[in-house]
């Protein structure tokens, strides 16, 4: 079967993540980028990365990349692409992307050139002049960076972190994607039990039982590409029945959910229940300076509030002082604390094992882990 060249969008400081659970699935040539991941592989690879990826945002086919210094040049580039063999005659092919640190930096003009090279491109197998585009939508992406040009196909449509569980969320959710970047990093297993003494919407601990049951985060959703009509029909009924069948629920993990505010348990629960999870996790109201466990093992992973999310700075750094004194050092026992505040660790009272730097959102973190 031919090969294709995708591009994974991910969150700031997860491509090796992203990296290591793409070639995990199979993907060949895969390479880290700033942002995003880029490998190849068959059109099973494109919806097994759909259907199971935790961490990707979206996931792209790459049509072309090449150097554009010119709005003449970025024409003749795109027209030169071969998009008969990816659009119809009635496609619906909207053009959307980015411009940054180079020469062509107008993004509307560059969307008007891409849409008219398309066009021209498809006037020449389609011998039509004009395309109604009433039939199944292509989104055209592309992204300009130093003068480098990606063409892509957005085959995934709705963003991979909308999973569809999550029906109601807090004030302040954290996106399903860097949840489970979490959850790699603190290396949750199907044996584990984890914990989230600040659960909110219950997002970390979903994603932990998603993983431990190798439950598939887009099993159910539906996707652009479904569309298409040079994707057969069976590849997505395939790569589904396959996942389906990896499913594990004879596993031992447990979670436990804690938080003071009582609506938000109660979103956790609705929430875990859309998600097929609910078996796997107890949620209880309990405040955080009660935190106390008699576990012989556990990974405690938390996104506390915070100044900039819902508590004021000195508030949140009175909380990771409380955090210090009850995340005690046990032989066992991990911690995994997102923040975005420097000073975290003076206030934790201890340095950090290991540190990753991440993105909630726009807002720069650091994953501080505790696990010796």
């Amino acid at each position: 079967m031919k090969r294709y060249t995708y591009a994974a969008p991910c969150l700031m400081g997860v491509e090796k993540l992203l990296s290591n659970e793409l070639k995990f699935m199979g993907a060949e040539n895969v390479c880290a980028e700033n942002g995003r991941v880029i490998f190849t592989g068959d059109l099973s690879m494109l919806a097994r990365a759909n259907i199971r990826s935790r961490i990707a945002e979206r996931v792209l086919l790459l049509t072309a990349r090449f150097e554009a210094y010119s709005f003449e040049q970025l024409f003749q580039r795109v027209k030169a692409i071969n998009w008969s063999e990816y659009l119809d005659p009635n496609a619906k092919f909207p053009v959307s992307g980015s411009c940054l640190s180079s020469k062509l930096m107008s993004v509307p003009d560059c969307q008007a050139i891409i849409k008219k090279a398309i066009v021209e491109s498809l006037k020449t197998v389609y011998k039509k002049d004009i395309f109604p585009e009433n039939g199944a939508e292509y989104k055209i992406k592309f992204l300009i960076l130093k003068d480098q040009v990606s063409i892509m196909l957005d085959t995934s449509g709705r963003p991979l972190h909308k999973r569809g569980y999550r029906a109601e969320s807090n004030d302040a959710p954290m996106k399903e994607t860097l949840a489970a970047a979490l959850c790699e990093l603190s290396r949750v297993r199907s044996n584990h039990i984890v914990i989230d003494p600040c659960c909110g919407s219950g997002t970390i601990l979903i994603e932990a039982a998603m993983k431990a049951l190798n439950l598939p985060p887009n099993l159910h959703g539906h996707f652009a590409a479904e569309e298409w009509r040079f994707i057969p029909k069976s590849i997505w009924d395939d790569e589904r029945t396959l996942a389906e069948s990896e499913i594990r629920r004879d596993v031992t993990f447990h979670a436990y959910g804690y938080d003071i505010d009582d609506n938000a348990l109660a979103i956790s629960k609705r929430n875990a229940q859309f998600a097929g999870v609910a078996d796997f996790i107890t949620f209880e109201h309990r405040d955080l300076a009660d935190f106390k466990e008699d576990f012989e093992r556990a990974t405690v992973i938390c996104n506390p509030p915070y100044g900039e999310r819902l508590l004021d700075v000195s508030q949140a750094e009175d909380l990771y002082r409380i955090m210090g004194k009850v995340f005690v050092k046990k032989q066992g026992w991990s911690y995994t604390v997102i923040c975005p505040d420097d000073d975290f660790q003076k206030c934790f009272g201890r340095s950090a094992d290991k540190r990753r730097k991440l993105y909630n959102g726009t807002l720069s973190c650091q994953a501080y882990i505790y696990y010796k």
